[in-house]
Formats: structure tokens, C-alpha cells, sequence
């Protein structure tokens, strides 16, 4: 069997403080939910409902507002409070409605009904993706919406692959894993609407050569619908799944098999299990899959959360602290970023929260760089994040053009003896570029 990797760099690593991955738990449902307005990439949805109003589980509560704004949806039934806003830990506002559980649900506990959605039109596919406020929910939550359009628009003169991202190199990544067990049949079918909806013809899937028998799994539920599919077995180091060391890999499958893929759009299991809802089940997110952990967590569990609930419900559900944490990381340790506060709540984005004692993140004293080179080794794009750091430091207005290629993978941080927060402040100064 091949298994196919990108060339150069990376990590494998392992992390005890992960949850197991055997089963996924259900959440309580929080009795206040905080759903903010900003849950995507763009400005805030518009609310259409206000304090003293009641609102319906899946009912429309804020309108999204132009390119990159998606609709948001209450995700459970109750009373609006009020409406609260901070800063996030990056510096960035937002808002968001504070609901008071009360009422009947209409989805929890009630037989769902499957609309036939095949003879649907890929332009009316797309309405009900943007109706339903479908993001992408592994990246930064770009509306899918804005996605799909343009490649619709140029389906006739571009071949498009639709490539489903099931790659598990990092271990926080333990909750799309538990969702692609339990609900591979939505993942598959939801890959199918979006390739009717863009006119795709040909979908791989993309998975960790440790899980083939979850890729065998996809193929074969594949096999009930008309649109070809087959199986791209890659490697599980970090980072794989990453955009351009996924490409890498598909553009040598790609070659080895003599293929035609095209360009290809990179969707992950949770934005397509979400397609299937809002499709064929006419249903918004509610509550997605998340991975709660981390060293300061006492029973970490994956758990099918809401959408709205707080940090500190989820770890009390876990079983609370060992300890008072140093820092709460929404994503994985190596990419996520900061909590501003535990009553932070969970979002369409939010895939893991981690609970992280003063061992796990290093400490907050920075030693001097030792120039032993480890950095050099790991970094996927072959740049040199010892140098590039030391420049940012010393002339931050004038930093070499190669800080742009920095993708903040995160793998020269984690090798660091020194631990020099290398990535981040190589990104910030991209940024600045």
C-alpha cells in the first residue's frame, strides 16, 4: 500500500491529555447559552430578536450581512436576556445573545424527517446551505456559501475534486475522528450534495493510513450514490492535513495514477456532516463534536456539545480541575488560540477546548536560543524559524520576505528546548508584512 506524504519536515507526536477516542458523549444542555453573532469570518450577523423575546430551538436569531457573514441560529429554545460583548484574547470584538433555557424542543428527542433532496437544483443546493448558515467548520468558519459560488460559477471550464479531509495527525483532532465513526453515513452524503451543488465529478477521500478501515468504511457508503469515489491513504505526521501538504500529497497520487483531479476543494467531516443536516434534514447547526482535555482537566471525554455553551460548563461536566489551569486553548494546543474567559462559549468552529497547566505550556519563562537547529529540521516549508524569529525581534519593521510562507503549523515551537514562541511571533510579523 502506498502511503503518500508531503516531502520535508513535520512531527509525529502524541499527547496523554487528549480525550479517548472510542465514543462521543452528549453534552447537558446549558441551562444559559451564549450564541455569539460573530461565528465565521466576517462582520456580525444582524439580530432579529431581543431581550424579553422567545426564541425556538433552530429558529433564525441573527441574519448574516454580506461577504464572509452567515446566519445564526438559536440552539436551544428559551427567553433572550440580554446581549453581552468582549474582546477576545487577539483584541477582536464581539457579541452575542444570552439565552435562558425554557420551552419544547423541536428537534431534540423527535423523529427527524429526511426531505429527498436529489432533484434539487445545484443553485437551490446552495440557498439551503446558506440558509441553514453552513461554515466551514475546520478552518476559520468562511461561509460555505462564499466558497461554493465561485466554483459553481466556473464549473464548465475548471475540473474540480472534491477532497474529504479525514487526516488525524494531530491528537486534539479526536472529535471529527469520533463524528467520522458515528456519523460517516452524513459525511459521505453531505460530500455528495456539495458535488451536485459545484457539478464535482470525482471525490477522494483523504485518510490517515492508520484509519483504513474508516476510509473503507466512507468508500463503501459511497458506493450508493452515481459520483466516483476512491482512497487516498497519507501519512499521519503533522502537518498533513494542512492545505499545501495535503496538495502535495494529492498532486502525487495525482501523478503515480495517472489522474486528471484539477484544483481541488478541501472539506473537512464535520462541514460535510453539517451540509447533510441542513440539506436533507433542513436543520442548522446545533452542537457540534468537541475534544475537552488537557492537563489541568480531570475526565477528559469527546462530547456533542451546543452551540453557545460555556467553557466552564463543559469542564465542570468533565469533572472540573485538578487545578486552577494556566491557560484555556479553544483548538489544539498547537494552533488554537487563546480563551479571553471560561465563559467564553463554544462556536461552529470549535473543535477542541484545552485546559492547560503551567508543564504543558512551557512555562512563561523564555530561555536564550541555544542554535542547536531542531526548528530548521521540523519546518514543513523549509524555512529557517530561528533566524526569521531573531529578525522579527531585533527589527520588526524590516523582516525578511520569506515570514509570509510561515503557514503557523507550530512544529518549531513544540521542538524548542528553549521554548521560544517562534511561530507566533514569525506570523504576527507576516502579518505586518
Amino acid at each position: 500500500m502506498k502511503v503518500y506524504r508531503f516531502p520535508q519536515g513535520g512531527i509525529t507526536f502524541e499527547d496523554s491529555t487528549v480525550p479517548p477516542k472510542n465514543a462521543g458523549v452528549i453534552a447537558f444542555l446549558p441551562v444559559v447559552s451564549v450564541i455569539p453573532l460573530i461565528q465565521h469570518t466576517g462582520g456580525r450577523a444582524s439580530p432579529i430578536v431581543g431581550a424579553g423575546d422567545h426564541v425556538r430551538e433552530g429558529m433564525l436569531i441573527g441574519r448574516g450581512q454580506g461577504p464572509g457573514s452567515a446566519n445564526i441560529h438559536a440552539s436551544v429554545p428559551g427567553t433572550v436576556l440580554h446581549t453581552v460583548s468582549w474582546e477576545t484574547a487577539e483584541g477582536m470584538n464581539n457579541e452575542a445573545l444570552v439565552i435562558r433555557l425554557g420551552g419544547g424542543f423541536e428537534k431534540l428527542g423527535k423523529e427527524e424527517k429526511a426531505f429527498h433532496w436529489e432533484d434539487l437544483k445545484p443553485f437551490a443546493l446552495q440557498q439551503l446551505i446558506a440558509e441553514y448558515g453552513v461554515v466551514e467548520m475546520e478552518g476559520s468558519g468562511q461561509p460555505l456559501a462564499d466558497i461554493l459560488g465561485p466554483i459553481y460559477s466556473r464549473a464548465d471550464d475548471d475540473l474540480t475534486t472534491l477532497v474529504v479531509r479525514c487526516v488525524f495527525d494531530d491528537p486534539w483532532l479526536v472529535a471529527d475522528y469520533v463524528l467520522c465513526r458515528e456519523r460517516f453515513k452524513a459525511v459521505v452524503e453531505g460530500s455528495v450534495i456539495i458535488s451536485r451543488s459545484v457539478q464535482i465529478q470525482h471525490i477522494v477521500y483523504a485518510v490517515s493510513h492508520r484509519e483504513l478501515d474508516l476510509g473503507a468504511m466512507l468508500l463503501e457508503e459511497s458506493k450508493n450514490y452515481d459520483i466516483p469515489a476512491s482512497l487516498l491513504p497519507v501519512s499521519c505526521r503533522y502537518p498533513q492535513k494542512n492545505r499545501r501538504e495535503l496538495e502535495l500529497s494529492l498532486r502525487s497520487y495525482e501523478k503515480r495514477e495517472a489522474l486528471n483531479l484539477g484544483s481541488f476543494l478541501i472539506m473537512g467531516p464535520a462541514t460535510l456532516a453539517a451540509v447533510h443536516d441542513a440539506v436533507k434534514l433542513k436543520k442548522p447547526i446545533l452542537d457540534r463534536y468537541v475534544a475537552v482535555g488537557g492537563s489541568a482537566v480531570k475526565t477528559p471525554r469527546v462530547m456533542r456539545v451546543r452551540i453557545g455553551t460555556r467553557l466552564r460548563d463543559l469542564f465542570a461536566e468533565c469533572g472540573g480541575f485538578v487545578e486552577e489551569p494556566q491557560k484555556i486553548i479553544l483548538g489544539s494546543p498547537l494552533s488554537g488560540r487563546r480563551a479571553a474567559d471560561p465563559d467564553e462559549p463554544v462556536i461552529k468552529t470549535s473543535y477542541a477546548a484545552a485546559a492547560l497547566l503551567e508543564p504543558q505550556t512551557g512555562g512563561t519563562v523564555m530561555r536564550n536560543c541555544i542554535v542547536c537547529g531542531e526548528c530548521r529540521q521540523v519546518c514543513p516549508v523549509a524555512l529557517d524559524p530561528e533566524a526569521l524569529f531573531k529578525a522579527a525581534k531585533a527589527f520588526p519593521e524590516d523582516v525578511p520576505k520569506t515570514v509570509a510562507d510561515c503557514h503557523g503549523c507550530g512544529c518549531c515551537d513544540l521542538v524548542c528546548p528553549s521554548r521560544l514562541p517562534l511561530s507566533t511571533v514569525i506570523q504576527d510579523a507576516g502579518r505586518r508584512k
